[in-house]
C-alpha cells in the first residue's frame, strides 16, 4: 500500500478489481493508470493522489487477492475437528498452497512479470507473508498445547512452514518432471507433519546450528 495515503476509501474495490481485470487480461507491462481508470470510472489524478505509480496499485492488488486466498483457504470446515488439531492445520496449509498455484492472478504474474515477487523472496516480508506467519504462530501454539506439535516457539515454526510451502508453490511446476501434482501435495503432507508432529519418546535433542554469513568486509 502506498505511504501517505488513506488506508480506505469508497471506491478503493472497483479500483483494485478494474487493476485486476487488467492484469488478467494484458498483464502487468501493458497495464496503465490511465487504463485502470477508464476501468474504474474514475479520473486518473484520482488514481495518482492514492497510487503515485503502477508499482504500489499492482501491490495492493497482490495484497488483496492473496489475503483472501488465505482467508478463504484457512476458514473452519465441517470435517475439522477440535481446536489444535495437527492434521487439520496440514489440511489448510495444504489447501493455501492449492488455491495459491491455481489462482489466476499469481499465474498471471508468474507468465509475465515473475520479477515482482522477488523483492518478497530476498529483500523483506510482504503484507501477506506477516498474516500468514501470525495466522500460524497462533494456530501452531494452540495446537502444542493440545499436544499435537512440538512445544517450541510458534514462530520460528510459522516461518519454517512458510520457507517450505514458498518454495513449493514457486518451484513445484518448474522441478516437478513427471512426478503428478497429488504425489507432491501428498509428500508436503507427510513432510510438514512430520516435522512439526512432537518427538518420539527417546528422540535425541538436535544440537543447535551455528549460524552466520561473512563479515562486512571479508572476502566469501
Amino acid at each position: 500500500m502506498a505511504p501517505g495515503r488513506p488506508v480506505r476509501w469508497s471506491g478503493e474495490d472497483a479500483v483494485l478489481d478494474a487493476a485486476k481485470a487488467s492484469l488478467l487480461a494484458v498483464g502487468v507491462r501493458r497495464t496503465t493508470l490511465t487504463e485502470v481508470a477508464r476501468r474504474a470510472g474514475v479520473s486518473r489524478m484520482t488514481l495518482y493522489r492514492r497510487w503515485p505509480d503502477l508499482r504500489s496499485l499492482v501491490g495492493d492488488v497482490m495484497t488483496r487477492e492473496w489475503t483472501r486466498v488465505v482467508t478463504a483457504a484457512t476458514r473452519p470446515t465441517a470435517s475439522d475437528r477440535s481446536g489444535g488439531d495437527l492434521d487439520d492445520l496440514v489440511d489448510h496449509v495444504i489447501a493455501t498452497v492449492e488455491a495459491f498455484r491455481t489462482n489466476p492472478i499469481y499465474l498471471r504474474i508468474i507468465e509475465t512479470d515473475p520479477e515482482l515477487l522477488l523483492p518478497y523472496l530476498t529483500e523483506r516480508r510482504g503484507a501477506t507473508q506477516q498474516m500468514i506467519i501470525d495466522l500460524l504462530a497462533g494456530q501452531l501454539d494452540a495446537a502444542a498445547r493440545n499436544g499435537t506439535v512440538r512445544p517450541v516457539d510458534p514462530a520460528a515454526l510459522a516461518v519454517m512452514v512458510l520457507l517450505v510451502v514458498q518454495s513449493f508453490v514457486l518451484s513445484a511446476g518448474a522441478l516437478a518432471g513427471p512426478v503428478s501434482a497429488a504425489t507432491l501435495a501428498t509428500e508436503l503432507r507427510r513432510l510438514l507433519r512430520g516435522y512439526l508432529a512432537p518427538d518420539a519418546a527417546g528422540t535425541p535433542p538436535v544440537r543447535a546450528a551455528s549460524v552466520g554469513g561473512p563479515t562486512r568486509g571479508a572476502t566469501p
